[in-house]
């Protein structure tokens, strides 16, 4: 794993359009995701880091080397950069072979370093025996990792890779993801991966930085931010199932007595404002438990009852809308579906830890 470290603080603003700001971006390994909607500003920022823009303020330091420092009108160029790029369409040459799209950007070598270069790189990456072939007569996971050799085969210090996932049909993007995660921590290169998805942002990343309007609004490991956002911004772009107000009636011992609608919610109370009282209140959909009947021993302290509003198919999950007094979301697999017997009507009980009760303090 590279022990060098990436420093990047810029603003990138485009006429009549918005202004893109990277705020202490940090990668020192692992995969990170930049996560966000449509228009966030995530590829600006993965393009402005392979040099592809240039902002207009800023830095970017990239183990000590400065590749931007717009103060000094200082400009590292892409070709100087140790930077391998994926594009979203992958960019392939259709006139190339395989072996020939990879070799492509090892021109500085001899024919025969390069051509052995590339053929150690697509050994190494399963493509041997495609070799020969054109792009066109490619899968588009074989595609994808065509795409992703020619960016490894410089040997670069920093992977850089926009919707890799997205040109993909959605059985081959299912299958892939795993499988690039595990290819990507097996390259051991520190790498920054652009997705608007949030499954593939659970299952790439090791770090997420969560994108809003232009702005970095949440970074961290994705566990954490995933199950605790910052604010109702960033609850709504992680997707929560379920959010909503609640008015705080007591703190007591690290736990605080929450109203929300019709129901009352125990959650964890320890980052919370002494002073707050109004809350938005989070729950995500895989951290509800449904059961027939209230059991007489379980650990959870929320045991909410629960009537099936609606259900509907969610990828291979099903997604089960509740009334507790407040719409709550859960998902559950269609076999623990069947032996509950969901049909819309159902009377059940929803089980929710305290901890999985994630308060955000309103500010107005």
């Amino acid at each position: 794993m590279s022990g060098e470290i990436l420093i990047a603080n810029f603003r990138k603003q485009f006429p009549g359009g918005p202004e893109i700001v990277a705020e202490d971006l940090r990668v020192a390994g692992g995969i990170t995701v930049l996560f966000g909607a449509s228009g966030s500003g995530k590829t600006t920022i993965l393009r402005c880091l392979a040099g592809l823009e240039r902002p207009e303020k800023g830095s970017i330091v990239f183990g000590g080397e400065t590749w931007l420092d717009a103060g000094k009108k200082s400009f590292l160029p892409p070709r100087n950069r140790t930077v391998g790029f994926v594009p979203q369409d992958y960019a392939l040459f259709p006139h190339l072979t395989v072996a020939g799209n990879v070799g492509y950007g090892l021109n500085e070598l001899p024919a025969s370093e390069r051509g052995k270069q590339a053929a150690e790189t697509l050994k190494w990456l399963g493509l041997a025996d495609l070799a020969n072939r054109r792009p066109d007569e490619l899968s588009g996971g074989q595609q994808q990792r065509v795409a992703l050799a020619r960016a490894v085969v410089r040997r670069p210090k920093l992977l850089l890779l926009d919707e890799p996932l997205a040109a993909l049909d959605t059985p081959t993007r299912l299958r892939l993801r795993s499988e690039l995660r595990q290819l990507l921590r097996q390259l051991g290169i520190p790498t920054i991966v652009v997705t608007h998805d949030r499954i593939e942002a659970l299952t790439l990343g090791d770090d997420v930085v969560v994108l809003h309007e232009g702005r970095n609004v949440q970074h961290g490991p994705v566990p954490d931010v995933f199950s605790r956002p910052v604010n109702l911004a960033v609850a709504e772009i992680i997707a929560v199932e379920t959010i909503q107000p609640g008015l705080i009636l007591e703190t007591r011992d690290g736990l605080a007595t929450v109203a929300v609608g019709g129901a009352r919610l125990i959650a964890l109370a320890a980052e919370l404002p002494i002073d707050a009282r109004q809350v938005y209140v989070c729950i995500r959909a895989e951290d509800v438990i449904l059961m027939r009947a209230d059991p007489v021993q379980s650990s959870p302290r929320n045991r909410l009852p629960a009537t099936v509003l609606s259900l509907a198919h969610e990828g291979s999950l099903m997604r089960v809308n509740l009334d507790c007094g407040f719409s709550l979301t859960a998902l559950l697999t269609p076999p623990a579906c069947e032996e509950l017997a969901l049909r819309v009507g159902a009377q059940l009980v929803a089980l929710v830890k305290a901890p999985q009760v994630h308060l955000i303090p309103f500010t107005p």
